[in-house]
């Protein structure tokens, strides 16, 4: 099969959670990698998403290590857009969107 590879950078501007990952991550950006692969035995090209990985930002403790983490687009997307509501809601509606989790 063949297979397509694509980097993105996502930004949070507020500390976050998603996937398995145990606790917060913190705001800043991060590059998004999602492997595709061609459908065989179509008239058009069309792809498949296999996986899709955030890496995760340097730990300072330890330099040169690096982390992937694998993630759902969807749970991805909703994040963002979560931390997108947050960024432009007024001040103490936080806690608001918080609960509408």
């Amino acid at each position: 099969m063949t297979t397509r590879s694509r980097k993105d950078t996502v930004t949070f501007h507020r500390p976050f959670r998603i996937g398995v990952w145990d606790g917060e991550l913190p705001s800043g950006a991060y590059v998004v990698e999602t492997e595709e692969e061609l459908l065989q035995g179509l008239s058009f090209p069309a792809y498949r998403r296999k996986l899709t990985l955030i890496h995760l930002q340097s730990d300072p403790d330890r330099p040169g290590r690096r982390q992937a983490l694998p993630i759902d687009p969807v749970e991805l997307e909703a994040a963002l857009q979560f931390d997108s509501a947050a960024e432009v809601a007024p001040a103490g509606a936080e806690a608001e969107l918080r609960r509408g989790e």
